[in-house]
């Protein structure tokens, strides 16, 4: 099922309406819809770059559709993982904080008992 996207026209349609033309029509249109690569896929492969460039602010919104396509708490854990040797530490703590609320942290934590 193909989603219409009108963030671009939303929030920058006024302002930019050839880039809001460019994000609803091409990038989330088209390229969104290509049949090569399944939702799944393309999701994690979405994720992937955004969290290598640091891009926090594009994370939230992409987990959530990342969820939507199917990406399991399970694989976005191991996705960050492996990313966190190849584009940092730090980036990927921050990612970590982001897809926690939004797959839910329902594990407790492994602390010792004293």
């Amino acid at each position: 099922m193909t989603i219409k996207q009108t963030a671009g026209r939303e929030q920058l349609g006024q302002f930019a309406p050839d880039f809001a033309h460019y994000n609803d029509d091409v990038l989330f249109g088209e390229v969104w819809n290509d049949e090569t690569i399944t939702p799944h896929d393309r999701s994690m492969i979405t994720i992937a770059a955004i969290i290598a460039m640091g891009a926090t602010e594009q994370l939230d919104a992409h987990l959530n559709i990342g969820k939507g396509n199917g990406i399991t708490k399970e694989e976005i854990a191991a996705e960050i993982t492996h990313l966190s040797f190849y584009v940092g530490w730090p980036k990927a703590w921050s990612a970590f904080n982001r897809a926690k609320e939004i797959w839910g942290d329902d594990a407790k934590p492994d602390v010792p008992e004293d």
